[in-house]
């Protein structure tokens, strides 16, 4: 394997893109605003009859409705896409925070499958598994090579299903084999603890149908181990987004009531909006606010919000809200830079359209599209300085993202391969390759540490070479 694969592997975990989306499930699509263009129907008629009658073989008609729809859609910004009966199954499932499968966490550390946590109660953590654990092989496909979507989708399946994994353990040195059951798996996007008496951690790792319930839960948790607590780091970092409530949930959480938290503007007057710090801003589909059994305490604790390039869509809006109402301090990277908006509709039983409807903007007014939050203050990654985080991609990197210019993608695109090109041939001179970044939540964690010591007043160590990525011009709303 390359090293620059190797690289490409390592950088692996981080957030490509997130999502934040509304969810309007309808029956079927908003009617058309105009008439439908007749030439051009008449030449994708045409182009469909051709293909159908003189290729070389026979083409399945859905499926050529279907790849038209799909070229249509992803013509026109990196979010919007149309959902298949597979794609959107996947979907629904990535939002649910529920999926079928063995229940780890996964990684990539030199080409293979590391697990990072096993899920507590999923087969996975029955069988044994450890974070730590390599799996090279699963079932008679060798794991190298392959990215981790494609290991992610070969260890998903059916209920009830088995798949095989072999296991390279190295704190013994030794490989072994293991047959797992698939089954349903809830995933925890919340995660906390107690770093020291009177400070606490918590991590929202996706913004899921279930993570209010979580994140409100875990909060009590802490509340009870601790009830004087002295401060508090939220971490949102390499949270790729998810649902909007979820977003303006966690920042009522210590905020006013009643005060801004994020505000959209589209072309349709539906996504024409204001989201408050209240709890019909947020409630969906049932009467409980979990928020509003926290503690009130929770409102004035002092507080530290942990982002970086990974950090997009919902995370950003919480960090954005919390910076713009000076409730927390911002400390890591500069974030994702997703301020767009998307939109589900349902076309059919099996099939919807995930579009672009709108534009969010923080309470200041801010639109953080293609550029991001920039923290108050700025962190690296590790003690020695940044090592992955000049290679990772962000919204500013997509092709066709909103308020782009071709020739912006092609001087980062370098950018980002001459940082590759350099880390590789430093790295040529060592023994060793880099080490993976240290869990997050762990006592290595050097983000965590200087988080920490910001709470409690003592010296911080920002970063001395990290600066601001500017955002593009806007050419429109």
């Amino acid at each position: 394997m390359s090293s620059k694969l190797k690289v490409a592997g390592w950088v692996a975990l981080g957030a490509v893109a997130g999502a934040l989306t509304t969810m309007q499930l309808q029956a079927n699509a908003r009617s058309s605003l105009s008439p439908l263009p007749l030439d051009e129907m008449q030449q994708l008629a045409a182009v469909f009859g051709l293909v159908k009658a003189e290729y070389v073989e026979a083409v399945d008609e859905k499926k050529l409705i279907n790849d038209a729809i799909g070229g249509m859609v992803s013509g026109l910004d990196p979010h919007s896409q149309f959902f298949d009966k597979k794609t959107f199954k996947e979907f629904r499932e990535g939002t649910s925070g529920k999926f079928v499968g063995v229940g780890i966490e996964i990684g990539m550390e030199d080409g293979l499958v590391k697990i990072v946590s096993p899920i507590e109660g999923s087969p996975a953590f029955r069988a044994g598994l450890k974070s730590g654990d390599l799996i090279s092989r699963i079932d008679d496909t060798a794991v190298r090579g392959m990215t981790i979507d494609q290991a992610v989708k070969k260890m998903r399946g059916d209920p009830a299903t088995k798949v095989s994994l072999t296991i390279y353990r190295k704190a013994e040195n030794r490989t072994f084999p293991v047959t797992i059951t698939r089954e349903e798996i809830k995933v925890q996007s919340v995660r906390a603890k107690v770093v020291e008496p009177g400070y606490a951690w918590i991590r929202v790792s996706q913004f899921q149908d279930r993570t209010v319930d979580d994140f409100a839960k875990k909060l009590e948790e802490i509340y009870k181990q601790d009830p004087h607590l002295k401060g508090l780091v939220l971490d949102l970092r390499n949270d790729p987004g998810g649902l909007l409530d979820g977003a303006i949930a966690v920042s009522a959480a210590f905020l006013p009531k009643d005060v801004e938290v994020v505000s959209t503007n589209g072309q349709i007057a539906e996504s024409k909006a204001s989201y408050k710090a209240n709890p019909d801003d947020y409630r969906r589909r049932s009467s409980d606010d979990p928020i509003k059994r926290l503690p009130a305490a929770l409102k004035n604790v002092p507080l530290v919000v942990l982002v970086n390039e990974g950090s997009a869509s919902a995370s950003e809006i919480v960090a954005g809200a919390l910076q713009d109402h000076k409730r927390a301090t911002i400390m890591g990277a500069q974030t994702f830079g997703k301020g767009s908006v998307q939109t589900v509709r349902q076309l059919g039983p099996e099939t919807a359209l995930k579009i672009t409807t709108a534009r969010y903007y923080t309470p200041s007014g801010r639109s953080i599209q293609a550029k991001g939050i920039v923290p108050d203050v700025m962190l690296d990654e590790t003690a020695e300085g940044n090592v992955f985080a000049a290679l990772r991609m962000r919204e500013a990197d997509l092709e066709k993202h909103l308020n782009n210019g071709p020739e912006d993608n092609e001087a980062r695109a370098k950018a980002r391969e001459e940082a590759r090109a350099k880390l590789e041939a430093e790295y040529a001179k060592r023994a060793e390759p880099p080490k993976p970044l240290p869990e997050f939540g762990s006592t290595e964690d050097f983000p965590l540490v200087q988080a920490l010591n910001q709470l409690k007043g003592q010296p911080v160590v920002a970063s001395k070479t990290a600066l601001e990525r500017k955002a593009e011009a806007k050419t429109g709303e």
